[in-house]
């Protein structure tokens, strides 16, 4: 992540300063930060080292180099600086981690060294601790622009028994040109930085408290009240944060936070590119794992109750979480793709079965083998919109349409009589096949289905008769054709749906939100190449498979006044 961590602290003398800020370098490293000779040893030795990603190290370079270093540095002078106001002894080359995931080295020092970043991070270091506060002084406040930068502040007081109120107030920034990358980061930031000061704070009243036991401040401060005490700086109050703490080895790991933040941070986010809007699979999946995470939220609050007895779920629940657990160490993939899936099964039974899933009917695989089932499973659904697609992988007893359009059952599973003689129910029976009916050489590898005969049946022997399903049509053109690599296949596929849904989505705007008359409704059907009854059916089942967020926006649109007016 491009952005620098800053410690900032206001110092009862000199007012705000920078103490400790840690930036991320993408390029060689600048002046005072290595040594030439030693650096590039340094470097190769730890491109031999293997195991951890990321190491500190503590660079050292010459007198030279560190003279030449402070004189073009834009650091402040020693006059201007007093104990509180100094993070690093003088001399102190920094601190350095290497990245070697990605080749980027993490720098730490008092200041930037490059005058530019060092006017940014002091204008932003004096606005955190002056004027870009959050009510009560202490919190996470955002503030900044375009020229200057953004930036992400918290600040906090950390206790001092000599310091006036018996505290010190101190801000830890984060400073970056991309407002939205940083905005979208504010959850993140906030728990982590969080998690600092509470240790800082932590570590400074364990100090606090030991003083106060040994010498309190308060009465000895009200026995001096009128006397010239008030009216004096103490020598003591400007107490670096390394003595607040009573931990030597501070910066050192505020170097690793802040460097370990700035790598979180910027994996955690990745941006894509994305051409035109996106598709209504992905908005369907979003939403279920939006439904997902929600659920295990309300799961983890009801956990955390004492006394509360959590709710058993459903038994269908229970079965499908049991079997995703089994297929989740299941064998290789028995069918690779829907043209291998029709070399199997023929193009007779694979057109019945094809026309039975775009239409929604339930398809129900029964066998043994569960491995083969959700192979099968895996593959079929792909010929649906993902918001069209329930499945129940395997289950010991027969489950009703409504809850699943792919089920796969046990042998010992009863189907009920009206389900086999069902003209909305296609079934695939898994049987083990008699040696002498075996595959044919081209299926000897295919060790799971050279053991299988597999009989498709269904109450509706008039689907192999009809022509009028357009996209299927399409579909077996394009598996047919052995020029088409699989791959192409299945972009094939993808474009088939998206044209398709498309047409769902001017239908359902036309029917459910517009509410024309039927014969209005005819037209457009025949505008859009879908007047044959298959296609109609078709077009009515992927309606259902459209996502929230379209239907709540149409629904919302309708709504608005600005559309009611332009309709009027």
């Amino acid at each position: 992540m491009n952005a620098i961590v800053a410690l900032c602290h206001f110092c009862e003398l000199h007012g705000p300063r920078t103490l400790f800020c840690t930036e991320a370098l993408h390029s060689p490293l600048p002046q005072g930060a290595g040594c030439g000779d030693s650096f590039g040893q340094g470097e190769a030795a730890e491109e031999e080292e293997v195991g951890i990603q990321m190491s500190s190290r503590i660079r050292s370079h010459s007198p030279a180099e560190g003279a030449s270093a402070e004189s073009n540095s834009p650091r402040l002078k020693k006059s201007d600086m007093c104990e509180g106001c100094r993070s690093l002894a003088a001399g102190h080359p920094g601190y350095i981690s290497h990245d070697k995931e990605t080749s980027i080295k993490y720098v730490s020092h008092q200041h930037p060294n490059h005058p530019q970043l060092f006017s940014i991070v002091r204008q932003a270091c004096v606005r955190s601790l002056s004027c870009e506060v959050c009510p009560g002084r202490e919190g996470p406040i955002f503030f900044g622009d375009e020229q200057h930068g953004f930036v992400f502040s918290h600040t906090f007081f950390i206790k001092d028994s000599l310091a006036r109120g018996f505290q010190r107030w101190y801000s830890i920034i984060v400073i970056m040109m991309d407002r939205i990358y940083l905005i979208n980061s504010w959850p993140f930031l906030l728990a982590k930085i969080r998690g600092i000061i509470d240790e800082l704070q932590g570590k400074a009243f364990k100090v606090f408290d030991a003083e106060q036991f040994g010498c309190p401040q308060r009465p000895l401060r009200i026995n001096t009240a009128f006397t010239p005490y008030l009216h004096k700086r103490n020598g003591n109050a400007a107490r670096s944060l390394t003595s607040l703490t009573n931990d030597d080895n501070l910066w050192a790991c505020l170097h690793t936070s802040f460097a370990w933040l700035l790598k979180a941070c910027g994996c955690r986010l990745t941006e894509k590119l994305l051409e035109g809007a996106p598709t209504e699979d992905t908005l369907v999946q979003m939403e279920k794992q939006a439904d997902l995470e929600e659920e295990c939220a309300a799961w983890e609050g009801q956990d955390g109750e004492e006394g509360s007895l959590r709710p058993q779920p459903n038994v269908l629940e229970v079965r499908s979480n049991e079997t995703s657990k089994l297929l989740e160490c299941r064998l290789p993939v028995v069918f690779r793709s829907l043209r291998h899936m029709r070399q199997v099964l023929g193009a007779a039974y694979f057109r019945v079965l094809a026309w039975h899933i775009l239409m929604g009917n339930q398809v129900i695989w029964k066998g043994q083998d569960r491995d083969l089932i959700q192979s099968a499973f895996d593959v079929l659904r792909t010929m649906l919109p993902v918001g069209c697609v329930r499945v129940i992988p395997y289950s010991e007893i027969y489950e009703d349409a409504y809850r699943c359009n792919f089920l796969g059952l046990s042998p010992q599973a009863e189907i009920p009589p009206h389900v086999q003689t069902s003209e909305f129910t296609v079934m695939v029976d898994v049987r083990s096949a008699p040696r002498s009916n075996l595959y044919p050489v081209l299926y000897a590898g295919d060790e799971p289905l050279s053991r299988y005969d597999f009989v498709v049946s269904s109450g509706s022997p008039v689907a192999t008769d009809r022509v009028g399903l357009t996209i299927l049509n399409k579909i077996e053109a394009a598996l047919n054709n052995e020029n088409l690599s699989v791959d192409v296949v299945d972009q094939c596929l993808v474009c088939l749906k998206e044209e398709w849904m498309n047409k769902v989505k001017v239908l359902f705007k036309f029917t459910k939100v517009d509410s024309r008359p039927k014969e209005d409704t005819q037209k457009l059907l025949g505008i859009l190449g879908a007047s044959e009854e298959d296609n109609i059916k078709l077009l009515k089942f992927w309606m259902t498979g459209l996502s929230k967020t379209y239907k709540s926006h149409l629904m919302s649109s309708v709504r608005s006044p600005a559309v009611s007016e332009c309709r009027n």
